[in-house]
Parts: C-alpha cells; structure tokens; sequence
C-alpha cells in the first residue's frame, strides 16, 4: 500500500460532495480528497471543449497528490470529458490509474426502478444534450422509454442557497410539469445532477407518490465497492487511514459555508490554484 493514495472525487462544485458523503459513509476506512472547482463553475452550459480541458487538469491535479483511482462526481464532466480522459489521456500519461464516472452505474440499475418502462432524467443542459444517458441505458435495458429534462434553473437556485425557499417553487414545478408531459406513464425519475438531491423535500410534494425519485449517491457508492471488491490490485495501492481533505478552487469561506450543507458536516477547505 501506498504511504499517500488517496480516492480523489471531482465536482464542477459543491453537488459531488453529496456523492461523496455516500461514498464516505459507505468505505469510511479509507483516504479521500474532494476538488470542486467553484471558480469555473457551473459546467452545464461549457461546450465539449472547454468541459474536457477543465476537467482534465483537475484530474492531473488529483493524480498529482498521490490519487490512484478519480471518481468523476459531476454529470456534466462525465457525459462530457470521461471517455475521453479514459481512452485518450489514461494509456499515455496514467496507465495504471483510473478514473471512474456516475452515468454508468446508474444505467446499470435503473431498470430494477420501474413497473411501466417508462423513465426520466432530470440533469443540466449539458448532460441532456451530450444524450449520454440515453446511450448508457440502451445497453443495459434498451426496452426502456427514456425522457429527459434539462433544468438550467436548479443549480443557481441551489448554489445560491435558495433551493428551499418558496420561489424554487416556480422552477420546480415549471420542469417537473414539463418532463411528465412528455410521458405520462413515468414512473421513476432519476436527479442526474449531484446538487439536485437538495430539492428532494420538493420534489416529494410536486411529483405523484407512485413515482419513485433516485439520487446517484447511494448508487455510486455501491457501485464503487463492488468496482474495488472486483479489482483488488487497486484497493491494495488505496490508502486507509480515515483522512479526508477538500479542496477548492474558489472562495474557501463560500465553499465551507455551502459545501457544509452539501456535505451534511462542517468542513474546512484548502485553496488550489488550476492552470
């Protein structure tokens, strides 16, 4: 084992930090370290180009401070940067380290989720438009009726720290309506956005109680013990001795103020400047 190999987990910023706290909860005997990068974000709306190069030098960044294995904790980046970060970037400078997403791990279950075959995806523009979603779940359950829903709205709402207040309500309710419009037989809806599990007590009123409504983090975190269960060769390189460190490349008051409540406890963060 590696004196200094940690599990790093990547977020635009704060929603990975929801995923993170699953996967915390989930494997707490070992060595993490979160890098949201708050100065550039949000992501959704980047194009590819710009989604790739920022991903990737945080990324470098991770590897640099002895992580063996990224967990990419942010829709936007996986629809839009992880292939080719795997297929490109891995074999040349990283060949034995990997880096890991959130899209396939819920493809891969989702269909266990609904009766009527009919499902929605509720994310940021650029996750539905990358279609990654729908990719993904056609290998998986390509008898699936898949809909998707961007919600622009959400992420500002929630960053800014009036997710829960009554005039959320409006966008709530304005992107809801226009996802079960698609399709009324819905009966699963999957919040692919990290930061979206904050608007779960609303969405519980709006959406009809028949409708089940899945958050990534549970299922990342379920997904990474079986990936390290089926890969021992890279649990044996990870480090455990419970340290957990966060990082960010924005304001580190705003990032312990909102990413606390993200999080579920205090946290203190470190500045990281990025090319």
């Amino acid at each position: 084992m590696l004196q200094n190999a940690p599990i790093g987990i990547f977020d635009s910023g704060y929603g990975g930090l929801t995923v993170f706290r699953a996967i915390a909860d989930r494997l707490p005997a070992y060595d993490y370290i979160y890098l949201g990068d708050n100065a550039r974000s949000p992501y959704g709306d980047q194009p590819f180009d710009v989604i790739y190069k920022y991903t990737l030098e945080c990324v470098d960044w991770l590897f640099s401070q002895g992580c063996e294995l990224i967990i990419l904790a942010c829709n936007t980046a996986s629809a839009k940067a992880l292939r080719t970060i795997q297929e490109r970037d891995l074999p040349l400078k990283y060949p034995n380290k990997r880096v890991l997403g959130v899209i396939r791990p819920t493809a891969e279950i989702i269909g266990g989720f609904t009766e009527s075959k009919s499902v929605g995806i509720m994310g940021t523009r650029g996750t539905v438009n990358s279609g990654s979603y729908l990719l993904e779940i056609q290998k998986f359950f390509p008898e699936l009726n898949v809909f998707q829903q961007s919600c622009p709205m959400w992420v500002p709402l929630i960053e800014n720290n009036e997710y829960l207040q009554p005039g959320a309500d409006f966008f709530v309710e304005e992107y809801c309506s226009a996802l079960l419009a698609q399709d009324e037989a819905i009966d699963c809806v999957l919040l692919a956005c990290t930061h979206y599990p904050l608007l779960l007590p609303k969405l519980e009123n709006f959406f009809p109680s028949n409708i089940k409504i899945l958050s990534q983090g549970s299922i990342v975190a379920n997904s990474l013990a079986d990936y390290l269960a089926r890969h021992p060769e890279m649990e044996k390189r990870l480090s455990k001795t419970r340290e957990k460190k966060f990082y960010t490349s924005g304001d580190l008051s705003s990032f312990n103020q909102h990413g606390s409540h993200f999080f579920g406890e205090l946290i203190t963060s470190n500045k990281v400047i990025l090319d």
